[in-house]
């Protein structure tokens, strides 16, 4: 089975308060971008695909050590039951048993009695920026997972695994727009509409943003405007009042990312704004 999980935006992200648990209270709109996607093939058994077989074509032998960052790493679970193979141009600097599509394979494996499978990922979203790539591989991991195992769950069983993989996680399960709130996991839908508005992404190069470093010097706070209240209002209202709390802290370390914001809004956006904890920029233009 092969999918292409997709990535995401924020429109919005308020930190509200800093919970007992260490973790904070957002609120956020999380959306569904089609444009840049992952490929995530897993087959039950010994079976290889062409998808599989490309991978080796394209990236040539993989390496059982992330270590160096090759192009194409390659884990083995020691139960032999999971195999996964991970291919990315800027190279793979992360175990792949770590990955969060192994991890979704094990979470699952906790409470049923899953097959042995193989999980070739190739990933073309960008790492650390904001879009949430690695969350939407680990919900289609899920999601796949129990198609081809026949578990029968429902999405509010797959959102509830999901979340333990990360707070964005559970969105991808729904994958259309949806208020995220809590750590993200807490979600409910709502209908926003880009009509009429073409959406546009940048990924600055060499740039990758950690969630720890964005965190790192945020100060938690109610807005003025209530997320859902400025998301109500036209967009090109949403300047100054939709807001990412992130930018503060992320611009202050990235000053280029704060003049690339700029860039977008003197080339006529009417939004622009970072997407999660950056990163990634995205701007709307008018049609």
């Amino acid at each position: 089975m092969i999918t292409n999980p997709n990535v995401k935006i924020n429109l919005g992200l308020n930190v509200l308060r800093k919970r007992e648990d260490g973790f904070h209270d957002l609120e956020t709109l999380f959306v569904p971008y089609f444009g840049i996607s992952d490929t995530l093939e897993i087959v039950v058994g010994d079976d290889y695909s062409r998808t599989s077989a490309a991978l080796f074509g394209r990236y040539g032998e993989p390496d059982g050590c992330a270590g160096e960052a090759p192009m194409l790493a390659q884990g083995i679970s020691e139960d032999g039951k999971l195999m996964i193979t991970i291919a990315r141009k800027e190279g793979v600097d992360w175990d792949p048993l770590k990955d969060l599509t192994a991890k979704a394979y094990r979470i699952l494996a906790e409470d049923f009695e899953l097959p042995p499978v193989k999980i070739f990922l190739e990933k073309t979203s960008p790492v650390g920026a904001g879009l949430g790539g690695g969350s939407a591989d680990a919900a289609f991991a899920l999601k796949m997972l129990d198609e081809l195992c026949g578990l029968g769950l429902s999405e509010e069983q797959l959102a509830s695994y999901a979340s333990r993989l990360g707070s964005d996680c559970a969105f991808f399960v729904y994958n259309r727009p949806m208020i995220g709130e809590g750590r993200g996991e807490i979600l409910s839908e709502y209908p926003v509409s880009l009509e009429g508005y073409d959406l546009q992404i940048l990924t600055p190069e060499g740039i990758s943003v950690s969630t720890k470093d964005a965190y790192s010097g945020i100060r938690p706070h109610i807005p003025e405007v209530p997320l859902r209240e400025a998301l109500a209002r036209p967009i090109e209202e949403w300047d100054g009042i939709l807001v990412n709390d992130f930018e503060e802290t992320v611009f202050a370390k990235y000053p280029e990312l704060a003049a690339i914001k700029r860039s977008l809004y003197d080339s006529g956006a009417a939004y622009a704004s970072m997407s999660g904890s950056g990163s990634a920029l995205f701007a709307l233009y008018r049609m």
